[in-house]
């Protein structure tokens, strides 16, 4: 089991578990920025990292992530040994991160959590919409709120618009962003901007869908 990064809010109204993407750490600029965003807007978040992850780290080389099963194993894991301080919990990720969130909760069995939260969620491959990863969403039990740019090459607004997504999954477009939520220069706007504005609609959500339950 890797360590865990906490961001606690004073008054949480909700943990989110929140899993790196597949080429950056937990503790990212992204990450950071992002798991700070949230706690200011009343959501604790913890991270941890996967085992492809962990091994860089330790050994300061690059590895290409773990299959799939290994990575749910290991998302398993971390809910297993969460302390039980009972805030409801959701569980998320930037990307891949996001994308294992998903798989986990659409699994039959999947640990007892309040929804999802995908960062920046990979539709497809860049360049290969035809190589959609939804087939699993409508198998969802739970809410998800995926925010994405609207200029992510894994997926923009008008390829997402004829994928026929459940309405269990809500999308909230972050304007000019990327999929790191980069906004154009010419846009005025600020990275910083975006992940506020992912972090707050995410809080949001997460506040009244846990109440709705």
């Amino acid at each position: 089991m890797t360590d865990l990064l906490w961001n606690r809010a004073e008054e949480p109204s909700a943990l989110l578990v929140l899993a790196h993407g597949a080429g950056a750490p937990m503790d990212s600029d992204f990450m950071n920025a992002m798991a700070e965003a949230l706690t200011d807007q009343g959501v604790s978040v913890v991270r941890f990292e996967f085992p492809y992850m962990a091994r860089r780290r330790q050994e300061q080389r690059k590895f290409p992530p773990n299959r799939a099963p290994q990575l749910l194993a290991h998302f398993r894991d971390v809910l297993t040994a969460l302390p039980d301080d009972n805030l409801p919990v959701w569980i998320g990720g930037k990307s891949m991160g996001g994308r294992m969130a998903s798989l986990l909760a659409a699994e039959a069995d999947c640990p007892s959590i309040c929804g999802v939260v995908a960062l920046g969620y990979p539709f497809h491959p860049p360049g290969k919409p035809e190589k959609t990863r939804t087939d699993h969403l409508p198998n969802l039990t739970v809410p998800m709120l995926i925010c994405q740019g609207e200029r992510d090459p894994f997926g923009k607004p008008q390829e997402v618009a004829g994928y026929g997504l459940p309405p269990a999954i809500h999308l909230h477009w972050l304007p000019h962003g990327d999929h790191d939520f980069r906004p154009l220069k010419r846009s005025g706007l600020e990275q910083t901007d975006l992940i506020g504005g992912a972090a707050f609609r995410a809080a949001l959500f997460i506040r009244e869908k846990t109440t709705a339950q």
